[in-house]
């Protein structure tokens, strides 16, 4: 096991090879840090900025062994990778941040539900089901209109359908591939926040401002950071934030997205156990990254402010709006992170921009 805090010149790695991965493998380079990625795809957004890419598949023990003996410390670029890969590396002595207790949890909405309203973050009403029979009953109990869920992957919208009425939850169950789901009660929110906060290897704890977020057919389009909030506000999120990473035993940057009702109460409606989109204003927005934030989790070090420097509107580039790169550089106030993807397909995060101003 390696010795922490890491000393620059020590080896991270990272499952995954997406965007998150690659800037990831840039804020680890400026730290001084070499990367590695696992990943299955030979040309990768992140396996391009890496010192090393390993192909392979993350269950491919050969490929987890390559990874542990070359890295110092491993980490993950999504939530869907597989556990048991997180497991086979804890097993032989790897240092994995976040562990595996926070990928279990943030894997299964279920599970996910179940640990935020045990540990005082309270979330909408809930209920889960394995059968047609169940998902009616479910819907039922819960109220229609409903959002059923798959318990498990989805995500941009994906794996998730609208149930108008009780009657239609058999059918809507089938469309999602009759697996196991969730059904979750209509939130009525006025707006959608996200908190990124993460935790630190001694326990201590750096909270960013609330970004109000945008979406679009279920991806998130836009991020205004930091949000209009009275402090009040700010400090109810992050007392969820503090109950959240404790409950967790959490290392490192952790995104959680809420919904702010009428009368201030917040509700939790996902958490994300890595940086995260929303998080992406912080790139121009703040004294520290949220990806450099991580990367100084992970590997032992203190964490960094999260004093915001700007005020930021982060914008997705889905597809090919990106080509609209040359417009966009041309524009002083406006920071480009283009993420090297090959082929712009409709949909397809290919990069962001951060539109700044003085605060």
């Amino acid at each position: 096991m390696a010795a922490l805090p890491l000393a620059p010149g020590s080896t991270v790695g990272i499952l995954g090879g997406g965007q998150l991965g690659r800037m990831l493998a840039l804020a680890a380079a400026r730290l001084g840090f070499d990367v590695a990625v696992l990943e299955r795809q030979a040309d990768s957004p992140a396996g391009r900025v890496a010192m090393k890419l390993i192909v392979g598949a993350y269950e491919d023990e050969a490929a987890l062994e390559e990874l542990a003996q070359l890295t110092d410390v491993v980490t993950y670029e999504f939530e869907n990778v597989p556990a048991k890969s997180v497991e086979w590396l804890v097993t032989r002595g790897v240092e994995v941040a976040p562990g595996p207790k926070a990928l279990a949890v943030a894997q299964d909405r279920v599970a996910e539900k179940t640990f935020l309203n045990a540990n005082g973050a309270p979330t909408v009403a809930f209920a889960e089901a394995d059968t047609p029979e169940a998902a009616v009953a479910a819907v039922a109990q819960i109220g229609a209109p409903a959002l059923m869920k798959t318990r498990r992957e989805g995500y941009d919208g994906k794996g998730q359908r609208w149930v108008e009425h009780a009657a239609d939850a058999a059918r809507v169950f089938a469309e999602l591939g009759s697996v196991p789901v969730i059904v979750e009660a209509r939130a009525d929110f006025v707006r959608e926040l996200s908190i990124i906060a993460a935790r630190g290897r001694d326990g201590g704890t750096a909270v960013y401002p609330l970004a109000e977020n945008h979406h679009e057919k279920g991806i998130l389009r836009r991020s205004i950071a930091p949000a209009k909030a009275p402090k009040a506000l700010q400090d109810r999120a992050e007392r969820i934030s503090a109950r959240v990473l404790s409950g967790l035993e959490y290392v490192g940057v952790i995104g959680i997205e809420l919904f702010e009702l009428r009368d201030g109460t917040l509700l939790v409606n996902e958490i994300a156990p890595r940086v995260h989109n929303t998080g992406h204003w912080t790139m121009d927005g703040c004294e520290v990254d949220q990806f450099e934030q991580h990367i100084r989790a992970v590997a032992g070090w203190s964490l960094g402010p999260t004093h915001p420097t700007h005020q930021v509107e982060m914008l997705n580039l889905l597809g090919e709006e990106a080509l609209a790169w040359r417009r966009f550089a041309a524009e002083p106030e406006t920071r480009v992170h283009l993420y090297g993807k090959r082929e712009a397909k409709p949909g397809r995060k290919m990069g962001h921009i951060n539109r700044v101003k003085p605060l």
